[in-house]
Order: C-alpha cells, then sequence, then structure tokens
C-alpha cells in the first residue's frame, strides 16, 4: 500500500521525520546543558561543549530510528 502513496504524503513524511530529529537534538542539548550549567556548575563552554556533543549524538539515533 505504500507504493499507493501520493508524492504530498511522502514530502509530509520526510518532514516529520527531520522535525523529530530536529526536536530530539534540541530536548538532548537543552538537558545536558542544564545538567552541567546548573546542576554540576561547570562553565558555559564546558556546559555548550556537552550540549553540542548530545545534540549531535541524539540527532544521530533519532535518525537512525526514524529510517528503519
Amino acid at each position: 500500500m505504500r507504493a499507493l502513496s501520493s508524492p504530498s504524503m511522502q514530502g509530509s513524511g520526510a518532514m516529520k521525520k527531520w522535525g523529530f530529529v530536529a526536536m530530539h537534538a534540541v530536548v538532548a542539548a537543552t538537558f545536558m546543558f542544564l545538567l552541567q550549567r546548573f546542576f554540576m556548575n561547570a562553565s558555559q563552554e564546558t556546559s555548550l561543549l556537552w550540549a553540542l556533543f548530545f545534540a549531535v549524538c541524539a540527532a544521530g539515533l533519532a535518525y537512525k530510528q526514524s529510517i528503519r
């Protein structure tokens, strides 16, 4: 049945996938920044680096899950 779906539906599915990946990255980065900065009292630079690292990892995991 997927082969019969219209191209407009496929486009919206792709948009949902990238929205899901972006949301995962933003949530992971926010969580890690707040954890490092306010609960572990790390410097702002360290907190931002950890947030970036976790955002990339979360985006990668979300992308891998979305193509299954």
